[in-house]
Parts: C-alpha cells; sequence; structure tokens
C-alpha cells in the first residue's frame, strides 16, 4: 500500500474580538438611521396629511360659505324680480333706484367671482340689498292699498257711468221716438190734401165739340179735377202726384207709354201709377189741377176709380161710372 503525502491546509485566521464588535456597532448605527429616517418620512407624511385634511376642509368650508352667500344672492334676485314683475305700478320706484341697485349687484357679483374674495364683505351688500328689496315690498304693499282704493273709486263710476250711459241712452231713444214722431208729423202735415174731386167721361165730335157722357162706348177721354186743399205747413213749390186708375175688372190701367210706371207708398207698398202729374204749389192757397187721360182702346162699363197720391200717402179718391148705352143713347 502506497501512501501520497497531501499538503497540510493552511488554518484560517479567527477575527479578532475587536474587529466583530466594530462592525457590530457600524451595523446598529446604520439601522437606527434607517429606522430614524423612517421614522421621519411616516411623521412628515402624517403632518402633510393632517395640513392637505386642514385645507381641504377650509377650502370646504369656505366653498360652503361662498355656496350660502350665492343662494343668498340668488335669493334676492328672485324676490326682486317677482316684485318688479308682478308689479307694472313699481317699474316708476325700481327705475329711481335702479342704479343703487345695479351697483350693488355688480359689487355682489365681482366678490363671488373673486377666488378669494371677501365673503363677509358680500354678506353685508345682500344685505344691504334685502333691505333695499324690502323698501320696494313696503312700496308694494303702499301701492296696492291705492289701487284698492282707485279700483274701488272705478268700480263706482264704471257704476254710475253705466247708470249715466243707460239713461242717456233712454233719453237718446226718448229724444229719438220724439224726433221722429216730430218728422212724422211734420211729414203728415206737409202733405197736401185734396178735395172736389170730378171725373168726367167726354166724348169728343169729329168737330172737335165736346160733350159729356156717361156711356162707355162714347167715351173718348177721362177728365180728371180736383183742388189741392190750403196748407200751411208745405212749402211752395213743385209738387208730384201720381194717380192710380183701377178698371171695371179691378185692374189698375197702365200705359208706358204715356208715362206709366211704379212708385212706393208709405202704407200700400208698391203701387202701378197711371199717371204723374207735376203742379207748382203755392203755400197756403187752394190750387186747381186739371188733366185728360185717353186710354188705347174704348172704355168699359162699370166703375173707374181714380186714386190719387202725394208724398207717398193717399190724399184723395173718386170713382166714375161708366153706362152701358142705348141703341139712341
Amino acid at each position: 500500500m502506497s501512501y501520497t503525502n497531501e499538503p497540510t491546509p493552511t488554518p484560517t485566521p479567527r477575527p479578532t474580538p475587536k474587529s466583530n464588535d466594530s462592525r457590530k456597532l457600524i451595523y446598529g448605527a446604520l439601522v437606527v438611521l434607517l429606522l430614524g429616517t423612517w421614522g421621519y418620512i411616516i411623521w412628515d407624511k402624517s403632518e402633510s396629511k393632517s395640513e392637505l385634511t386642514q385645507l381641504q376642509t377650509q377650502f370646504t368650508n369656505v366653498d360652503s360659505a361662498r355656496n350660502s352667500i350665492q343662494l343668498e344672492y340668488n335669493d334676492a334676485l328672485a324676490r326682486m324680480d317677482s316684485l318688479t314683475g308682478d308689479n307694472a305700478q313699481l317699474q316708476g320706484a325700481l327705475g329711481e333706484r335702479k342704479q343703487e341697485i345695479d351697483k350693488l349687484k355688480g359689487e355682489i357679483r365681482s366678490i363671488l367671482k373673486e377666488k378669494n374674495g371677501d365673503l363677509s364683505k358680500a354678506r353685508t351688500k345682500i344685505n344691504e340689498l334685502n333691505g333695499k328689496i324690502n323698501d320696494l315690498l313696503s312700496e308694494v304693499e303702499r301701492l296696492k292699498g291705492e289701487n284698492d282704493q282707485l279700483t274701488a273709486s272705478n268700480q263706482q263710476l264704471t257704476t254710475e257711468r253705466d247708470t249715466l250711459s243707460s239713461q242717456k241712452q233712454q233719453i237718446q231713444q226718448n229724444l229719438t221716438a220724439t224726433q221722429a214722431e216730430k218728422d212724422h208729423l211734420a211729414d203728415v202735415g206737409s202733405t197736401l190734401h185734396v178735395s172736389n174731386i170730378n171725373i168726367t167721361a167726354i166724348d169728343v165730335k169729329g168737330s172737335g165739340k165736346e160733350k159729356a157722357t156717361t156711356t162707355a162706348k162714347r167715351a173718348d177721354l177721362l177728365r180728371i179735377s180736383f183742388d189741392l186743399d190750403e196748407n200751411r205747413v208745405a212749402t211752395s213749390g213743385n209738387k208730384e202726384l201720381y194717380v192710380c186708375m183701377t178698371n171695371p175688372e179691378g185692374k189698375p190701367v197702365s200705359i208706358p207709354a204715356y208715362g206709366s210706371g211704379t212708385f212706393t207708398t208709405r202704407e200700400d207698398g208698391d203701387r202701378v201709377y197711371t199717371n204723374k202729374v207735376n203742379v207748382q204749389y203755392q203755400q197756403g192757397k187752394r190750387t186747381p189741377v186739371s188733366f185728360d187721360w185717353k186710354q188705347d182702346g174704348k172704355y168699359e162699363t162699370g166703375n173707374y176709380k181714380i186714386e190719387i197720391y202725394q208724398n207717398g200717402y193717399k190724399i184723395g179718391e173718386g170713382i166714375k161710372t161708366l153706362k152701358k148705352g142705348g141703341l139712341f143713347s
């Protein structure tokens, strides 16, 4: 058996106790320093968080106060708008104070817009604005009282006016009726009247000689005469007389070629007139009238009725009877 000689290992030197103690001190110092650093960081973070919380609280309080003041301001504006919108009479009073109110509103808006605006000053301004609004409210109440009095007075005046209007209307109706009656009486009073109506059938001979007749076959024309009586109301001047003739059959005699036509009466409606006669009348004097009527063809036996109209009224009538003649009549 062979043996190999191996080198003997060199022993590791052990640290001396002094070297170990130095390291421990260094490690301890580092640990303490690290712990101190972390403690400071934690403390600083805690302080920052506290300050942040305080700032947030302050901001919240400021924001809440700002919102509260904004609400007060909005409420004041709403009150003013309500007052001026519902009370037209306030427009004049508001106009006198508008410059002051607009100035206050501008100052309040400026403060509220500023990030660090003086909220206490804004509140003071809002209180001043509310004071002016309260003055306006008092003005409204005063105006309402005056308006109520005016309304009551207007109602009374309206009642009196309606009564007077009704009375006036009644008086006007009475005056109109009286005037209408007066006009009617004047109209009737100025209407002429006929008397002495005479209707004669005339037989005209070949020589031109005329002879009265009562037979239909010998009648060549009818001569109508009458008097227009005195009338002190009717004015002088031309008077139109409408003569209506009715034949024995009851039919109106009308020959347009001779001037026949229609006219309107006051009581009998429209009628056919046989002849229209124009007469120059003199106020207060009797005026005789005479005219001839010759119809186409022969006259019939029976009654010819003559009716005379003036101013739409019938003023007279007469009848002429034509007989059937005998052999020698």
